[in-house]
């Protein structure tokens, strides 16, 4: 993260999360006597009614109460973040925007539970992480969270599909192998599962990064500047594969980017200035 705090390791295991639960659905009954004309609701009411109940039945997926994260400088103590308050909801893809060094990373990894609030609590499907421990913290990404980094973060000793096998490995799944084959071969890697990351260029390491984060199917997929060690086109191509995975599996995404184009495709983007985060519309 670009700025000073204190942040735990990230472990390969803590890529494993659990499939996406099943979105709800509900009926209506009606009794007594049969409705006028004038009472039945027209197909574009039924369709709305529809809508506003499917958005009111998402879960919250992450809520940040109070965030602050402070620390001290040899010119005193500095906040990175002041005091967030917001929710997510399961299926979002959100946007934290600002400008370099303003805490969009730091932001980040607080809502992972990768570095410790001075103040303020986050919830991810309701579990409170600064209640856990650190390791209860790693098992509860391990279920739950995905994430893509701008480093890309591939072991050097494994192949493109001993990558993508690893957080299914260990979290005991019996098809690994079915499992990483067939989502390398989703994102275009089939002829190129038996190299190792030394062999791939930029753009196909972080395609092996993308899909090592989706075959666990998270809940909730973290990436912080995923474009930033690519160049523009292949850059495009990384964020339209992002965003079809997005759309396929229902994960919500919250994306660290500077790119206020790339922010906008997003339903939602949080700003951070001099600590304080804000929604814009």
């Amino acid at each position: 993260m670009n700025n000073a705090s204190t942040a735990t390791t990230l472990h390969p295991s803590e890529i494993n999360a659990e499939p996406v639960s099943a979105l709800a659905s509900g009926t209506l009954s009606a009794f007594g006597t049969t409705p006028t004309p004038t009472e039945t609701p027209s197909d574009a009411q039924l369709g709305q009614s529809a809508t506003n109940l499917d958005a009111s039945l998402k879960a919250e997926i992450i809520r940040v109460v109070g965030i602050t994260k402070r620390v001290t400088t040899t010119d005193g103590e500095l906040v990175i973040v002041n005091n967030a308050h917001f929710t997510v909801k399961q299926g979002e893809a959100v946007a934290i925007v600002g400008a370099s060094g303003s805490g969009k990373s730091t932001l980040l990894g607080l809502m992972a539970g990768l570095d410790i609030p001075s103040e303020g609590e986050v919830s991810i499907a309701g579990e409170s992480l600064f209640a856990l421990d650190e390791d209860g913290r790693a098992k509860l990404r391990g279920r739950l969270v995905g994430f893509v980094f701008q480093s890309f973060q591939l072991l050097p000793s494994l192949t493109a599909l001993e990558n993508v096998m690893l957080p299914l490995e260990l979290s005991g799944v019996a098809d690994a192998s079915k499992r990483a084959a067939d989502i390398l071969a989703r994102v275009g890697l089939q002829a190129r599962v038996k190299h190792y990351p030394k062999q791939l260029s930029g753009g196909e390491q972080q395609r092996v990064a993308i899909a090592r984060a989706f075959v666990t199917e998270p809940k909730l997929l973290f990436a912080d500047e995923p474009t930033g060690n690519l160049d523009a086109k292949t850059g495009r191509s990384m964020i339209e594969l992002l965003f079809e995975l997005n759309r396929e599996r229902g994960t919500t995404l919250i994306l660290v980017t500077h790119d206020l184009g790339l922010a906008a495709r997003c339903d939602r983007r949080l700003s951070i200035d001099a600590g304080v985060v804000t929604e814009e519309r």
